[in-house]
């Protein structure tokens, strides 16, 4: 049995570990440590088929904190083209697919519910 010393956020700890069976391969791979929290990005709806335009769904309730385009412009699949807060987080809503925006049907400052229509692209 071996002993080690561990600190976990300024507090000490002594730890005895305990070898079982026989000796570890080689080439066992440590453990990862965890990745750091990505940005919370709200997924976009799927784009739609070409020609009809790809509507840009609001992902859940919530407000609209700012709107990063306007009509006419030209966007790539995934470029934010809204910010929406739910839940106290900001969500950036991207483009679901390249093109020009058509329509927005929001502004900086509405609520949407779940499914709500916000832009489309063509």
């Amino acid at each position: 049995m071996k002993r080690f010393n561990i600190t976990v956020n300024g507090k000490a700890y002594d730890v005895a570990v305990e070898e079982i069976g026989g000796s570890a391969p080689a080439a066992a791979p440590a453990p990862a440590a965890a990745p750091a929290p990505a940005p919370v990005q709200a997924p976009a709806a799927a784009p739609a088929p070409a020609g009809d335009g790809a509507p840009v769904k609001a992902p859940m309730p919530g407000n609209i904190l700012d709107v990063k385009v306007s009509v006419g412009d030209t966007v790539t699949t995934g470029q934010v083209i809204l910010v929406l807060e739910a839940m106290k987080m900001e969500n950036d809503i991207v483009a679901p697919a390249s093109g020009k925006i058509t329509s927005l049907t929001v502004k900086k400052g509405d609520t949407v519910s779940s499914d709500d229509v916000l832009a489309t692209i063509a």
